[in-house]
């Protein structure tokens, strides 16, 4: 074996988190950090879509490809526009993140490893990473963004699985002021909720997705029909339009704990360390933040420990509403839709993002159907009891995305 190439800090993984890591080393002027970076693949393009909501002026703001002062939630029964003032819904494509990892990688010298870890070993001092093409990191510590799955079986696991259709019109035909943030009409399964939503960059470009939050994956062809369903709910005429990318993407929704922390220096960051909101499936902001926490403990000296993605009360509440909504003893469209009818959109976006006051969930738990989260919350309670008298269950792995070729024009 080659002799270990020692560095301050080891990212495996290169994707969204550990390039949001970079981007924040690099913002908080961080130097003489010592950076290994191993991972496979060479990321680069537009191989995936965030959208999330935030203040604007950040340094996320270059990099954004739309942005929308107000959105739109729609059922069956009603239309609301939601003035998120001061906040704004934001679209950030791939690109853009992995060109910024990339130039913050070169100013901070960062060494590259281009394979996958074979092996993590951490002796409580130094973490030795091996990698399959035979060369080894040392590392101080170790930030691991690759996919994992939870320490056990969830009491109720779901999955947030979605396809979209990026369109082009041949004429002006998308609203770029308008966007749907969840579009409810669309046929909802058996168990679980559905939606489209629309995003446009401009008036003949945007992103048109369905997404379901269900226990399993539909076929290809399947989110083919319930995009194009949703397409022609929209209005949007075939003949006009053509899709130059499929975007499709499948994320945990589970109560089940993703460990930060598996061994003393190894720290897991994004969906492998709890990013993933379990009710919504919504991560970006939270590996944002893990991001500048990060780089703020770096720059000070600190060992590079985030904080919680979520408080833990916020975690309790997710499990009951994923146990209710995965009994049917709610009803989904309704249940999304309540929490925005009664609650300024403001603090419902808060309360996804972790970052609401107890009386502000208060507010918004007395905005849900109250009998049926009252049975859910006894339910899960018992549940958990069972879990402690019960040997501990190995989690499903999640599947990968349902994946097909650009559908032909019309």
């Amino acid at each position: 074996m080659p002799d270990p190439v020692d560095v301050d800090l080891a990212l495996l993984g290169g994707g969204g988190a550990a390039s949001l890591v970079l981007a924040a080393l690099d913002r908080h002027g961080v130097r003489n950090l010592r950076v290994a970076v191993v991972d496979p693949v060479h990321r680069r393009g537009q191989d995936r879509t965030w959208a999330f909501w935030g203040l604007p002026g950040d340094d996320l703001e270059p990099l954004l490809s739309a942005r929308w002062p107000r959105v739109e939630v729609v059922t069956l029964a009603a239309r609301r526009t939601l003035d998120l003032a001061p906040l704004r819904y934001a679209m950030l494509r791939s690109g853009p993140v992995y060109r910024r990892a990339a130039e913050a990688e070169g100013r901070l010298g960062a060494i590259r490893v281009h394979a996958a870890v074979d092996d993590v070993r951490d002796d409580g001092h130094r973490v030795l990473v091996r990698a399959a093409d035979g060369s080894t990191v040392r590392a101080d510590w170790v930030l691991d963004s690759r996919p994992r799955p939870p320490a056990r079986a969830g009491r109720t696991t779901w999955l947030q699985h979605f396809r979209g259709w990026w369109l082009t019109a041949d004429t002006a035909t998308f609203d770029p002021a308008r966007a749907v943030l969840m579009d409810f009409r669309t046929p909802q399964p058996a168990r679980g909720v559905s939606f489209g939503y629309l995003l446009p960059v401009t008036d003949r470009y945007a992103l048109v997705e369905y997404t379901e939050f269900s226990p399993d994956l539909l076929t290809g062809g399947g989110y083919d029909a319930a995009l194009a369903g949703y397409r022609d709910l929209l209005g949007l005429d075939p003949s006009r339009l053509t899709v130059r990318e499929v975007e499709n993407g499948v994320i945990p929704m589970t109560d089940a704990p993703f460990p930060t922390r598996p061994s003393p220096r190894v720290v897991r960051l994004g969906t492998a360390g709890g990013a993933t909101r379990p009710s919504t499936g919504f991560t970006f902001s939270a590996m944002y933040r893990q991001a500048d926490q990060v780089a703020r403990a770096l720059a000070a000296g600190r060992p590079p420990l985030p904080e919680p993605a979520y408080p833990r009360r916020h975690r309790w509440m997710d499990a009951v509403a994923l146990r209710a909504l995965d009994r049917g003893s709610v009803d989904g469209p309704g249940f999304f839709d309540g929490l925005f009818a009664r609650n300024p959109a403001q603090r419902v976006l808060r309360f996804l993002d972790g970052a609401t006051t107890p009386a502000e969930e208060l507010a918004v738990m007395r905005s849900t159907p109250l009998l049926p989260m009252v049975a859910a919350t006894a339910g899960d309670a018992a549940h958990r009891l069972r879990d402690r008298l019960r040997p501990a269950r190995p989690a499903p792995p999640v599947p990968p995305a349902v994946r097909a070729g650009t559908p032909p024009r019309p």
